[in-house]
């Protein structure tokens, strides 16, 4: 049935595929089917289908903030990498949810605009790191978008305003609504001194190689931090730097990242966030909130 569909619209896919190289945890996940649609038209038509046969299915940006519990995803991958369309009109900014942040962050920087230089090392793609509320250095995306145009589950397609969107702490509207598929993003600037950005971002670059464990496979932070704390802190003052679980470890460099330092699955990884969380509970009496999301 599946294949019926996808050769009746002749869609981009793969079949029996490895995600690996779509997660940035690089966990050996197979997928069923992996689909990138070419525009809104086949995304509705991908998303029309989906619904009405019941068909598991999941949006993936860029695997930057995955953990895949599963061996096998028996169903279907969307990835929308083909939208990814740029506009750059004076300080306002209109682009496809598929392109990639760190790439706009730096594409902007060179045109001398100000205002997602703590994006320069986020590696997502803008439609998932919008829905997440991604953001660095006490800024996030909440701060410089001014509307979404998102593909509804009823099929029709509307522009959302940030006041819809319910913006808090790597949270927005679409983190629990998921069947709402964000399509392009308009945000807006300010001018400012390109050398200077430039300078702060590379200042930055060099002391995330510094501070982050940037040669193994992992998703950034595991953990949210709570008010006033960092959750960094609490994971190694538990004494759980190092900590293992099968190929996953805690890192040495900065407890708040768990690696894939061997060959490590999903649940290695899950096994070791419920061992952080259980030992910062014991120890400090308090719940640490997961900031990344498990797949399955």
């Amino acid at each position: 049935m599946i294949k019926n569909f996808i050769n009746k619209y002749n869609l981009e896919y793969y079949e029996e595929v490895s995600l690996k190289k779509y997660n940035s945890y690089k966990l050996d996940v197979k997928a069923k089917y992996l689909i990138f649609p070419k525009n809104e038209k086949e995304l509705k038509k991908i998303m029309e289908f989906v619904r009405k046969n019941k068909i598991k299915y999941l949006v993936l940006g860029n695997g930057s903030n995955i953990i895949f519990s599963c061996s096998y995803y028996d169903g279907i991958i969307i990835k929308l990498d083909r939208f990814n369309d740029l506009t750059i009109d004076d300080v306002k900014i209109k682009v496809g949810a598929g392109y990639s942040l760190v790439k706009l962050a730096l594409d902007v920087a060179n045109k001398g605009l100000s205002g997602l230089e703590f994006a320069s090392a986020i590696p997502g793609l803008v439609g998932a790191s919008v829905a997440m509320n991604a953001g660095a250095y006490n800024s996030s995306l909440a701060d410089v978008v001014k509307s979404v145009r998102v593909l509804y589950p009823d099929g029709r397609i509307r522009t959302m305003r940030v006041k819809d969107m319910n913006f808090a702490y790597r949270f927005s509207f679409f983190k629990n609504n998921k069947e709402y598929i964000i399509l392009s993003c308009k945000f807006k600037l300010v001018h400012g001194d390109k050398k200077e950005i430039i300078e702060l971002m590379n200042r930055r670059r060099i002391r995330r190689l510094e501070t982050q464990p940037l040669e193994y496979p992992s998703a950034g932070s595991v953990f949210r931090n709570p008010d006033g704390l960092y959750a960094g802190k609490l994971i190694e003052d538990a004494g759980l730097k190092g900590c293992k679980s099968g190929g996953a470890m805690v890192s040495l460099k900065h407890a708040n990242f768990i690696i894939n330092y061997d060959r490590a699955t999903g649940d290695d990884i899950i096994k070791l966030i419920n061992k952080i969380r259980n030992e910062v509970k014991k120890k400090f009496d308090i719940d640490l909130v997961l900031e990344q999301i498990i797949v399955n």
